[in-house]
Parts: C-alpha cells; structure tokens; sequence
C-alpha cells in the first residue's frame, strides 16, 4: 500500500498540482476567481454568477450561448496549460524527448481543469432548475452546446500544437535520435535527479492515458532543452496573441448582434489573457517586475494627467468642446447660481406648470399624487413598473393625470420613466394597454450581460470606436452599451432628448421627473430637469433666526447653461442616475475644475430629500388648491429590514467591520433620518399629507431577488407575488380610495 501510495504521490499530475501551489501561486487566482463566480462566492449579490450558469446571446440562454462560454473556458484553460507549460518545463525536462510533449503535459495538468468543469455542470445544472425554471430536456441541450464548443476549442488547440510539434521534431529529431543511440530510452529505477530544478517523477500518463516511466535525460545538453522548449514558447506566444487579436475583434465589431458574445465568454478570455501576459512578464523580466509595473503605472498616469489618453466617460448629448465656457464649480459661481432672484424665476415656472396641471383635473380641489421610486437596478425596475401598472389598474387610469412629479433613485427610476413613456406614448395612440405583460418583461430584461462584456472588449482591451449623438463625438464603452441595451429592450421609445419632454412637462400632459446623481468630490446632489430647479438649491430657512448655509444640491440645466444641456439623451440621464459604482463607469462633467457623479442613491435612495424639499417651497399652493396630497413611495426593500443585519462571523471580519459597516447599513441610515424629515413635512401640511409605501418583500427570504441588472426567471416571479402581499393590498386600496 506505500509502494501504491508513493507512486500515485511521485506521479506527474499530483507533482504538477503541488508545483502551481509552489510556484507562480499567481496563476491559481484566476481560477480561484472561476470558481468563486460560479459558485456564487463572489459578486453573486451582482448577479455575476448568472452571466456563467445561465449565459445569453442573441437574447437567448440556449444550447448556442452555452457554446460560447465552453469554447471560452476551453481558450482559459488551454492558456493556462501553455502558460504553466512555459514556467514549469524546466522542471519536467523529460517532456522534451517525447513526442507531443504538450499534448502529454495538458493530460497530465488537467486536475483542476476536470475538478472545475464538474463543479460548473453542477452549479450550472442546479441554477437552470430552479432559478431559471429551464426545463431538464433544454437543460440537457445547453449541457451539450457547452461540451461541444468546449471540444471545439481543445481540438484546434491541439491542431495548432501537432503542427508545431511536426515543426519543431523535423528540425530537432536527428539530435534526439543520436543522443538516444547512447543509452536505454527508459529505466526501470527511478529516474536520477541531475538537475537542480528537476522534480522526481516515478509516472506520468501517456497520450493514450497509459502509464508510462519517464526516461533518463541526462545524457541530452541543456542547449537542446533550452533549443526544444524556445520553440514551443515562441508557439505558446502566437497562440496567446491570436486569442487577444479575437477579443478587440470582438470589441471593435461588438455593435452587431452577432459579435455581442454572452459576457462570461468574454470575461474568460480575458482572464485567459491575463495570465498570459502575467507568465510573460515573470519569464522576460524575472526580479524586474514589480519596478517595470511601477514604471508602467507611472507612464500610463503622466498620458492620462496629459489627456493623451482618456478613459473617463461622459454625458452623451452634453457639449464637451466649449472649453473657455465651462462653469466654475465652486463656492462663489454655486451660490450666485442659487441667488434670490434665480429661485423665484424658476418657482414662478414651476407655479405655472401647476397651474396647468390644476386645469387638467375635474375638480377644484383635485388629489395630487407625487411617485418616489428607490434604487435597486433590475429588481427596483421591475417592482416599480409593477405596482404602477396595478396602480394604473385599480385607480381606472387616473393615476397619471393625477401625478405631478416623479422622483427617485438609480434603478426605480428606470421603471417610472419607462411607465412615463408609455402613458404618454397611449395618450397619442390609444391602441397601448398600460397593463400588458410585455411592457415587464421589456424593463425586466438582461443589462448586466453587455455591461460585462463592454467592459473586456472595450474598456480594458481597447476603447477605440467612437459614436456621434446629437452632433458631438464620445466613445464606445461599457456605458453605451447600458444604454443600447435599455434602449433595445424598451423598444426604443426612451431614445429621446431631454428637450423632447419639456413642452409636454410645461403642459402638464406628462408628470415632471427629477433625475438625480451624487457629485463625489463633495457628495453634493445634482438634479437633472427640463426646466431650471435652482429653488431646490438650498433648503428654506427663516433667515432673521438661522444662518443660511451653502447650497448643497446643483441644478443642472441652469449650471450648464451653455454646455446645451437638454441635448442630453434621455438613456443617459437615466444612466446618471444609475451609476452604480465600477458596475458603470462614473460620468465627468465639463467643469472648472472637472467634477464627477455616479449614482442618486449614494446621497438619496428613495428621492425623498429632493421631493419633500419641493413640497416645502409650493407649500402655500399645495394647501390652497388640493384636497390631498399623496406621497407614493415604492422602494425595494423593507422599512427597518430587520431581516438582514450586519452580522461579522469571522475573525477577519472582526477587522474589517469599521470598514463595512457604513457600507451595510447606509440605506437604513439614510431611511432613519428621512423618517425624521418626513414627520415635519407631515406636521407641516396637516391631515391632507398623505405617505403610502410599497415594499418588496420577498417570499422566502433567503432566495431574495439580487441587487443587480440581471434577475432570473424566480426572481421575475417572485417581485411580481410581492404585489400580492397585505401591506401592498392594503397601500393599493388606499389609494384607489382617495381618488374616488
């Protein structure tokens, strides 16, 4: 049983297992990062694991999509094989007077290979069961799709190899063939360790998957290694450089359908790439890596400080080229902008626009309803069209007549704009039902799978293709691909400019919007409107008792004045606002100097602070001329959430908590003190303020719908149930209540 135990540990597979935990641990990352997604370990409140198990193309998670990610898992780990095959030979000398000496080594390496492609079916298997509701026979076909570009990939791999192989023994064999005329082609003792690097190897398997004992080497030259595996390298390379040729081919066509591959190919393949690059960098530079990578660092930021380079994005439809015209953002351009008189011009257009409204209403005192939708991408989205669909439902189409603005955060607004649209859109053509499915399924649908795959084949592999809206030039990056992807996915009716709402805004025909977005140089708020707002700049204070503080909230279409600011694209404004961090890139604005905003719910998650400060400036008029007015809020999680507490339960977690903390509970935090503002508002109006809620409250609390721009076909189910639920009932029939 020793004997048996010691030839299984002295074989080359377990020696080649131990040796990447020895050597160039680096390597073993990626596929610790593999497995992690995968196994939802890592990023799954993202919804990262679902661009694996379930991945789409074409619109579809089907037998072609799994293809693709098998095709790309098969470039990732035929990489991976040249790249430790690189790094290692010197190790297994013997591999080199063998015929196919790499075919042999991927035999021999494949533990971790086999091991995550068993764990992937399983995971896989399970998640398209019961996350996707993928029936098993559409389950067994995805299964075969991914086999079969899996397969597809090793064997032009290995085409490619033979090749070489043919190449490099036509050139070497008659070297090996006299060295062999000296000494036996094998040994039945162990082999002798001649060489500092060499590792004892009893076995190792054949082509066939035979056992077979390594040969002596000592009789070759290190000139001959050396001469055998530089052949094989420079093969290695040209492999490597054909696999990050594809993915900016990718990249650069990824406007057609047909080159937008599923996002775990693409994410594969360039963590193929990586660890190619990473093996070059250790094998060419050897000590001189960590100061080459500072040099590189320091390069690449002197050609960013230069703008020789620029990666950031920007606001598409905004004006970028009117350097000598851009505002200043500090203290004494942002306080003149919230100046007396700019305040009462605009509350005086703001006054008229109500006034509008008030004429559209059947009665002297109507009821005005103002719609709140927090953030929560995909998931918030679909809750918010959800409930204002029943809303529609339940009130006999008066709930937008009756609503005057709509506010919000990040992914709620996606929904309220979506609904906003397609009202507007009915009120023009009669045939649209407010209530149809399909509208659902539209704002439900997948913006995670282009947003990741933007990423690697455009951010990071090359940002070179450029696209023109509304006669300015910006570049193609994973933002555009958010907003193509919206834009697709809803049909193309949100595919307007801010300037195409304003008449409509001013006529009250439509409820107003406030897109909102957080400055993060000062965390500021920056509102967007079709209309200047700057009444919103600063709360009302009595100023004979209290000190008046600096504005702490930017409106946008007045500071922008002259950047034409309501050439914004609609999708864009709506991605603003939803800028959730390194998911979307945050977007740089044409100031002096230059400012960035990412997403709303970072200052605001539920709109509240923006909405209530609006009640307090048209407060008079509100009680003078409405019987009621209903703050609907519709948010995505709980009030209070008790069901998720921040609970550390390791020892690092002992250290990190300080860190985590805020980030955990910043959404509860912001709930508790808006609480607060919300019962002066209540004391303030008087028993005709009403707030209404509805919450997302999923069935089972442990299968809750992801904070991500994908959701599963559960998760769909389960936010619609949500409607079903006693307090959304109840907060439903309230308001069919207060407009009868």
């Amino acid at each position: 049983m020793k004997k048996y135990l010691t030839g299984v540990f002295y074989s080359l597979p377990i020696q080649l297992l131990l040796l990447h935990f020895r050597r160039y641990q680096v390597l073993l990352i990626f596929w610790y990062l593999l497995f992690a997604i995968v196994g939802g370990a890592l990023l799954e409140s993202y919804g990262a694991n679902s661009l694996y198990l379930a991945p789409e193309y074409l619109g579809n998670v089907d037998a072609l999509s799994t293809s693709l990610v098998g095709f790309s898992i098969g470039v990732f780990i035929m990489t991976w094989n040249i790249s430790t095959f690189i790094v290692h030979t010197k190790h297994i000398r013997f591999l080199a007077t063998t015929a196919q000496p790499f075919l042999k080594y991927c035999i021999n390496n494949s533990i971790i290979p086999i091991v995550f492609l068993c764990f992937y079916f399983y995971c896989a298997f399970d998640y398209d069961l019961n996350e996707e509701l993928i029936t098993r026979i559409d389950i067994l076909w995805m299964t075969l799709g991914f086999a079969g570009g899996f397969a597809i990939s090793i064997l032009i791999s290995f085409i490619y190899f033979f090749s070489a192989d043919k190449s490099i023994y036509r050139k070497m064999g008659s070297i090996m063939q006299n060295a062999n005329l000296q000494y036996a082609l094998a040994d039945k003792k162990p082999v002798t360790i001649n060489n500092k690097y060499d590792i004892r190897i009893d076995w190792f398997l054949s082509a066939r998957l035979g056992l077979r004992k390594p040969r002596n080497v000592q009789h070759y030259s290190q000139e001959f290694f050396d001469s055998i595996f530089k052949r094989h390298h420079i093969a290695a390379v040209l492999a490597i450089l054909i696999a990050f040729v594809l993915l900016l081919t990718i990249g650069f066509f990824s406007d057609y359908k047909t080159f937008q591959i599923p996002a775990a190919a693409s994410i594969t393949v360039f963590f193929a790439i990586l660890i190619a690059v990473e093996t070059a960098f250790t094998l060419f530079l050897g000590n001189w890596v960590f100061p080459m990578l500072i040099v590189l660092y320091v390069t690449v930021n002197w050609m960013y400080h230069e703008n020789i380079i620029d990666p950031r994005n920007k606001a598409f439809g905004l004006n970028y080229n009117n350097e000598s015209e851009r505002p200043y953002y500090n203290k004494d351009s942002i306080i003149q902008l919230a100046s007396p008189a700019n305040k009462e011009a605009d509350k005086k257009v703001f006054l008229q626009m109500l006034e509008n409204w008030k004429q559209k209403q059947a009665t002297d005192k109507p009821v005005l309803f103002i719609i709140n939708s927090s953030g929560g991408g995909t998931r918030s989205a679909t809750f918010t069209l959800n409930v204002l669909q029943k809303l529609d439902s339940v009130t006999n189409g008066r709930l937008m007549p009756h609503t005057f603005l709509i506010n919000g955060a990040s992914g709620g607004m996606l929904g309220a704009a979506y609904f906003r649209e397609l009202y507007w859109q009915k009120l023009q053509h009669d045939s649209i039902n407010l209530q149809n499915k399909q509208y659902t399924n539209n704002i439900a649908g997948d913006l995670l799978n282009p947003l990741f795959s933007s990423l690697i084949s455009r951010d990071l592999a090359g940002p070179v293709r450029t696209f023109e809206s509304g006669g300015y030039t910006y570049t193609r990056d994973r933002a555009y691909a958010f907003e193509q992807k919206l834009n697709v996915n809803t049909d193309g009716i949100l595919n307007k400019k801010l300037r195409d709402y304003k008449k409509a805004e001013e006529s009250a025909t439509i409820p107003i919007i406030f897109f909102n977005s957080t400055i993060t140089r000062d965390g500021r708020e920056m509102v967007i409107s079709t209309h200047p707002a700057r009444f919103l700049m600063q709360p009302i204070v009595d100023s004979e008792h209290n000190s008046i503080s600096d504005p702490d909230l930017i409106d946008y279409t007045s500071f922008f004045a002259k950047q034409n600011p309501l050439n914004l694209r609609m999708l864009t404004a709506l991605r603003m606002n939803a800028t959730f961090p390194y998911v979307l890139p945050n977007v740089w604005l044409p100031t002096k100097p230059v400012i960035d905003v990412m997403d709303a719910g970072l200052r605001d998650n539920f709109g509240q602070e923006t909405t209530l400060r609006f009640l307090d400036n048209f407060k008079d008029w509100l009680q003078q001329n409405t019987s009621k007015v209903v703050l609907i809020q519709i948010r995505d999680r709980q009030m209070g959430d008790w069901e998720k507490p921040y609970q550390p339960n390791s020892i690092i977690s002992s250290f990190t908590k300080p860190f985590f903390i805020l980030q955990n509970n910043w959404y509860k935090m912001q709930d508790y003190f808006q609480t607060d503002q919300l019962n002066f508002m209540a004391k303030t109006f008087g028993p005709q303020f009403y707030k209404i809620s509805f919450q997302y409250v999923p069935s089972n609390e442990a299968s809750s719908a992801a904070l991500s721009f994908h959701l599963t076909a559960t998760e769909k189910k389960d936010i619609e149930n949500a409607l079903a639920n006693p307090f959304n009932q109840q907060s439903f029939n309230t308001i069919a209540g207060l407009v009868e």
